[in-house]
């Protein structure tokens, strides 16, 4: 009975088979959550980006014009308060300009009838009382060009801390009541994601106005934060 000789083995590897298959751990049940916090709070600080820039014949009178505009920029910065650690020069830049007359279909060349040079300046204004008064003061001794404005905190560390502990609060707080709602036992937390959430800062531009005490109004930062949650699910007594 040749053929009995392959049943035998054949049920065996089939026995074993199911026992592994019974012996793999049920994956566990689980409650997936997103926990969210937001605040409001005032600024602290403002952060400006201004600049200074000149035209010339030479490119080297056109810097020459930005560097001492500049230099009485931050001379007058520094009378209103403004500590050398809150400055610093972002950029700065000579370009040619160029006629507008000819191209290459007309046989007539572009020339260069000047140049253009910027030095572009950030601080931060930590007394935002005063935030006004000194756009005012930089525009009145040469400053013609703002890039933008931001208002924020200087320590947005507890700010984080606090809005990191609500977030996970309101996780914990959907997951009860989901569970409640499945007639569910709530287990442990498995996990806990970060996904961090935005600084409250918002960039505002400028329009150039030679005026007195420019108004500017701070408002408030709203600042948010998300993690994501799973717990378990405990299995019925």
């Amino acid at each position: 009975m040749k053929f009995n000789r392959f049943i035998v083995p054949a049920l065996i590897l089939a026995l074993s088979g199911g026992a592994a298959l019974a012996s793999e751990p049920i994956s566990q049940r689980q409650i997936s959550v997103t926990g969210e916090a937001q605040i409001q709070v005032p600024p602290t600080v403002a952060t400006i980006t201004l600049g200074v820039t000149e035209q010339a014949d030479e490119a080297v009178n056109a810097m020459r014009q930005v560097s001492k505009t500049m230099v009485a920029v931050i001379d007058q910065l520094h009378k209103a308060g403004i500590a050398a650690e809150d400055l610093q020069t972002r950029q700065i830049s000579v370009n040619p300009i160029w006629t507008s007359a000819g191209s290459y279909s007309s046989g007539q060349e572009r020339k260069i009838t000047g140049f253009t040079a910027s030095n572009t300046l950030m601080l931060r204004v930590r007394d935002l009382d005063k935030l006004g008064e000194v756009l005012d003061q930089v525009l009145q001794v040469g400053a013609n060009e703002f890039r933008g404005l931001q208002f924020g905190v200087v320590d947005p560390s507890e700010i984080y801390d606090e809005m990191r502990g609500a977030a996970v609060k309101d996780a914990i707080a959907k997951a009860e009541q989901l569970a409640v709602a499945a007639d569910l036992t709530l287990g442990p937390v498995l996990t806990i994601t970060d996904h961090g959430g935005n600084d409250g800062g918002q960039p505002m531009m400028l329009e150039m106005a030679r005026s007195s005490a420019m108004p500017i109004e701070a408002g408030e930062l709203s600042f948010s934060h998300n993690v994501s949650v799973v717990f378990g699910i405990a299995e019925a007594e």
